[in-house]
């Protein structure tokens, strides 16, 4: 009988047990953290030659344009594409003020599980501790990573459409104004070739927000990375969607998820869109709005319009599965396409319009198009390559979206 009350009583107290951690988180702080993107990028391979052997020893000091404001930040850095172990030898974040400096007093340590170091393992992505940190909304930042030892070809965005900048040995991640021994480099791409100063293992900044605060991922390849825009001037589609939300006062971040050259249905210089669409959008922080604009570059290679209406319906179901909003955009005009891409497209569009996939479409082709020829870019708005936008352009993709797509 004792037995049986001595099992009935430790019973009782593993019960009790077993639910403290719950109740602890229940009402710890961590549990009513909300944290939300104000900037993020989409990385890919490194398959580049100039950087094969990374940055060991060197600090590197990227810049990052804010789509929404917070008194918390937090940075996350990956090695999808990673090899090897990477050290993150000492991080801080920063006021930008001009090129590579920073404006005085505003630097930060940022530690990771309370030390001033981590190590990535291949293919993880790590985030710093939270900080109290006041991240104004549109404003530059500074994000100064030292790596003591060897990187391998680091993960990366290829075309930030942002000037970066690499150190001279050191760790110069204090510095009021970065040594500078580069700022990027070229390399040929489909014979031509191309510069750029690319974001390394730098994936995004998050703030902390209110519950209701969401964001916005915009999904697609060149023409939402800001191909045809200027360099370091923030005029991307997705940039004057942010400063429209701004201005009306709501509160979103808005998160640039497009890379030059992404298809649908096939992987060169990243992997397909359907393929990376799981860790760029469905877990963003925050998510809860999708746009989506992609296929162009499959119906330019060949693809048919039948296999892009499946892959954009397959990311539109995915979407939807996880209880986001998914928007539909519009493929834009390309004059300089044939015949037979011109008919792809429309299909394309028609199905976009009218097979309700997604929970709203977003028409930029109707937005962009020369009223007189369909088929092209106004001239107002085109880059000078009949396919990428100008600044101009990407205004008229943010302004053609409805902003009461955002309180629903």
């Amino acid at each position: 009988m004792a037995h049986r009350r001595h099992r009935a009583l430790a019973a009782c107290l593993l019960s009790l047990l077993m639910a403290v951690p719950a109740w602890a988180q229940e009402g710890s702080p961590e549990a009513a953290e909300h944290w939300v993107g104000t900037w993020s990028t989409a990385m890919q391979y490194p398959l580049f030659p100039p950087i094969r052997n990374g940055f060991p020893g060197q600090t590197l000091r990227q810049i990052v344009f804010t789509s929404m404001g917070g008194d918390r930040v937090r940075v996350r850095f990956s090695n999808v594409y990673g090899n090897e172990p990477v050290i993150l030898g000492e991080a801080r974040i920063a006021l930008r003020s001009s090129g590579p400096a920073i404006e005085p007093g505003s630097d930060r340590l940022l530690t990771f599980g309370g030390k001033r170091s981590v190590t990535m393992a291949p293919g993880a992505i790590v985030a710093s501790d939270p900080i109290a940190f006041k991240v104004p909304a549109r404003t530059s930042l500074a994000v100064s990573t030292y790596f003591p030892g060897y990187t391998g070809a680091p993960t990366l965005h290829f075309r930030a459409r942002q000037t970066n900048y690499v150190s001279p040995p050191g760790n110069f991640t204090a510095a009021a104004s970065l040594p500078v021994a580069s700022t990027g480099f070229c390399v040929y791409q489909g014979g031509r070739r191309v510069c750029s100063s690319p974001w390394y293992f730098l994936v995004g900044v998050d703030v902390q927000a209110a519950a209701e605060v969401k964001s916005i991922v915009a999904f697609g390849d060149s023409i939402t990375s800001g191909a045809g825009s200027p360099e370091n001037a923030n005029k991307r589609w997705p940039d004057f969607l942010a400063r429209r939300l701004l201005n009306q006062g709501m509160v979103h971040g808005v998160l640039n998820q497009g890379m030059d050259g992404n298809k649908l249905w096939s992987s060169w210089l990243s992997e397909n869109g359907q393929s990376r669409f799981g860790r760029d959008a469905l877990d963003a922080p925050g998510v809860r709005y999708v746009i989506v604009l992609m296929g162009i570059n499959d119906l330019r290679g060949g693809v048919d319009a039948s296999r892009v209406i499946s892959a954009l319906q397959q990311l539109a179901s995915r979407a939807k599965a996880r209880g986001l909003r998914v928007y539909g955009g519009t493929l834009l005009p390309n004059a300089n396409a044939p015949q037979s891409v011109q008919e792809q497209r429309q299909a394309v569009n028609r199905w976009i319009r009218t097979g309700g996939a997604f929970h709203a479409v977003i028409d930029f082709d109707a937005a962009l198009r020369d009223p007189a020829q369909p088929l092209r870019l106004r001239p107002l708005y085109d880059s000078g390559d009949s396919l990428h936008p100008n600044s101009a352009g990407y205004q008229a993709m943010g302004n053609a979206i409805d902003l009461s797509l955002f309180r629903r």
